[in-house]
């Protein structure tokens, strides 16, 4: 376990958040500062987090995402295409629901992941704000 290593343990668990490679390295140290982590360093301890089962990764956007796996309870997502922002939800009536459908198909589920595409309230509000271009014509 290297320094590197342990500064990024820290601060990825330290919060719960989703965050992407480049919004975890602009929160860490910037260089020549104590606790910088390298781009390579994080990308190889973050699958290194996966494969642990530390952490869970999805793609959003072409982009993958990352969020606390080990001792977190199973949860699905909104995500708002507008404005980026993903809300984390857990209903107990969904997950019986899959799991009834799971029963009819006489299927044994391992995990899922539920990712539901649309806009928030503030997403659909800033959309509302900007100009289209045939409005400015």
């Amino acid at each position: 376990m290297t320094e590197q290593r342990k500064v990024l343990l820290q601060h990825v668990f330290e919060r719960h958040q989703h965050f992407d490679v480049d919004e975890l390295i602009e929160q860490l140290p910037k260089r020549g500062e104590a606790g910088h982590v390298s781009r390579p360093t994080v990308y190889r301890t973050l699958n290194e987090f996966v494969e642990a089962g530390l952490l869970r990764r999805f793609e959003l956007d072409g982009r993958s995402v990352y969020e606390h796996d080990y001792g977190y309870p199973a949860h699905d997502h909104f995500y708002c295409d507008k404005s980026g922002k993903l809300i984390e939800f857990h209903n107990r009536e969904l997950v019986e629901l899959i799991e009834k459908i799971a029963q009819q198909y006489d299927f044994q589920i391992a995990s899922h992941r539920l990712i539901i595409y649309g806009a928030s309230k503030e997403g659909r509000e800033a959309s509302r704000r900007t100009k289209r271009r045939q409005d400015m014509i």
